[in-house]
């Protein structure tokens, strides 16, 4: 890390999205879904945060929030010093000029009716960053050269092309209004394995030559262990731990983080068949009623009967390692 990664780019302070669940002819609201429920983390300039945990989990909301794609129901959202929820139309449409967003799926996330170039070059009309007709195709060609596409490729259309290729040019497009901020929502489950690491180095690489400030989305451990600086873990909509990424898998404290990375396959196959496998018991519990106290407790190993009335706070134990865990 270098020594801008001191300064915070982004701050989310005690983030809630709750979304209405809406009845009967006059649409009545009769309860609410805890999407995100009390969320604190920050990211540095230049640093990667994973944000890793299972399917529901409030990953995904949490990155679009702070893009403004969903309004916060409580709670601050802090970029270069900014609370966007406190900004104007205007002030927010520079403010995603600086943001970027990498989709999950590069097969829906194109539109089938334009070619590659103009996808690539959309963000630079929308944001009126367009020059003189020679200059927006040269800053085009330079995008694709920048993912490792052939310029030669720009009026191909989606179909044309294969899945890695189709995420590179959603890489070059998040690219294009040269973010300093780009939140990647699990950008390469969708794609083959052998696929997988190509993209993985790709982004790897342009966040090392570009200074750029990811926040990673994946449920894939393996992978975020190798592109983060550190993760975040989040469970229920609720952030449970927070630390440096060699320090979550050396050491995780949470008992959710433990049984996470209990399966995780270790290539040694002596090292893989002594460790113990932690299964947890039930199912997620529903957000639209999540359980008192911890959010953890009814599946906890570790839980003692004061966890199903006491919250447990993100604290720090140490070494910036926050844990939300009363048992640690």
């Amino acid at each position: 890390m270098n020594k801008d990664q001191d300064h915070n780019l982004l701050e989310v302070r005690d983030l809630k999205v709750y979304f209405p669940v809406m009845r009967g002819l006059l649409r009545k609201q009769v309860a609410e879904v805890k999407a995100v429920d009390g969320v604190t983390f920050n990211v540095r300039k230049g640093e990667v945060l994973g944000l890793v945990g299972e399917s529901g989990c409030g990953k995904t909301t949490v990155g679009r929030s702070i893009l403004g794609l969903y309004r916060p129901s409580a709670g601050q959202i802090l970029f270069e010093g900014h609370d966007l929820a406190k900004r104007s139309e205007k002030a927010m449409r520079e403010t995603r000029r600086k943001m970027a967003l990498i989709f999950q799926d590069p097969y829906s996330s194109l539109d089938p009716r334009q070619n590659a170039g103009s996808i690539v070059s959309e963000p630079l009309k929308i944001h009126r960053l367009k020059g003189k007709k020679e200059e927006h195709r040269d800053k085009v060609e330079q995008l694709f050269r920048t993912v490792g596409l052939d310029p030669g490729m720009m009026n191909r259309f989606p179909h044309e092309f294969s899945g890695g290729q189709r995420q590179r040019i959603g890489i070059a497009r998040a690219l294009a209004c040269d973010p300093s901020l780009v939140i990647c929502d699990e950008p390469i489950s969708a794609l083959d394995v052998s696929i997988q690491a190509q993209v993985i180095n790709l982004l790897e690489e342009l966040q090392s030559r570009l200074e750029l400030t990811y926040i990673f989305i994946a449920h894939d451990l393996a992978v975020v262990k190798h592109i983060s600086h550190r993760v975040a873990v989040m469970y229920l909509g609720h952030v449970i731990e927070i630390t440096g990424s060699e320090e979550l898998y050396d050491n995780p404290l949470h008992p959710y983080s433990q049984a996470l990375l209990s399966a995780v396959p270790i290539a040694d196959p002596d090292e893989e068949e002594k460790r113990e496998r932690i299964i947890l018991k039930g199912e997620v519990p529903s957000p639209l009623h999540p359980p008192s106290g911890c959010c953890f407790h009814p599946r906890c190993f570790k839980a003692i009967p004061e966890c199903e009335h006491e919250v447990p706070r993100l604290r720090d134990v140490g070494g910036r390692h926050e844990v939300a865990c009363i048992r640690v």
